[in-house]
């Protein structure tokens, strides 16, 4: 009889988890079992949705005259996204991002924040730092250097549902052709013994 391999330890339930931002081309934290600090900022709550990540990619298959099967596929396109609802839209940096302006834009004046929306939004780069957490026993960071709102949904605002900013973030290259770096913490796999 075949036995069949399985490690409990080794599957991920993403229980837990946050993100930060910081200005573009921010060093990494590093460990995900390490609190960010300035010039990391928190993004809060985030909806029981968790965090999407995204792989979207288009190839070209070359097949010769005379075969059904391609011989070759070249990879066309490689794009990496993250995917979220924040929840708290009180927060000024959820705003900032939102909104695509600085911080500082948002302070209020006699307890009102006041700014307009732009007809002519400019690039928003801005580095990401997202922790994935299941327990002490696994725990996986994503470290985006240049990375931007890309998609923003439809906000909601009624009695029943909390307001939420959903965002898809696509990361792009760095100066080492880099779009996303990993950082887990993960049990060890055991050696396959064929048994």
């Amino acid at each position: 009889m075949v036995n069949i391999t399985r490690a409990a330890d080794l599957l991920e339930v993403g229980a837990n988890g946050g993100g930060w931002t910081a200005p573009k081309g921010t060093a990494s934290p590093g460990d995900p079992a390490i609190q960010p600090v300035a010039p990391w900022l928190p993004l809060g709550a985030i909806s029981d949705d968790g965090l999407v990540q995204g792989f979207e990619e288009d190839s070209q298959s070359f097949t010769p005259w005379g075969y059904t099967a391609p011989i070759r596929t070249t990879i066309t396109s490689s794009l990496r996204t993250f995917g979220l609802t924040v929840w708290e839209t009180g927060r000024t940096t959820v705003q900032s991002l939102q909104y695509r302006l600085d911080a500082d834009d948002l302070t209020p004046a006699g307890g009102l924040t006041t700014f307009a929306e732009t007809a002519s939004p400019t690039p928003d780069r801005r580095a990401w730092w997202f922790v994935v957490l299941d327990g002490d026993n696994f725990q996986r960071g994503f470290y985006v250097p240049e990375g931007e709102i890309t998609e923003r949904s439809d906000v909601t605002h009624k009695q029943d549902e909390i307001a939420g900013y959903e965002w898809t973030i696509t990361a792009y290259p760095d100066a080492a052709g880099n779009t996303v770096y990993h950082f887990d913490r993960l049990p060890a796999t055991a050696e396959y013994t064929g048994s």
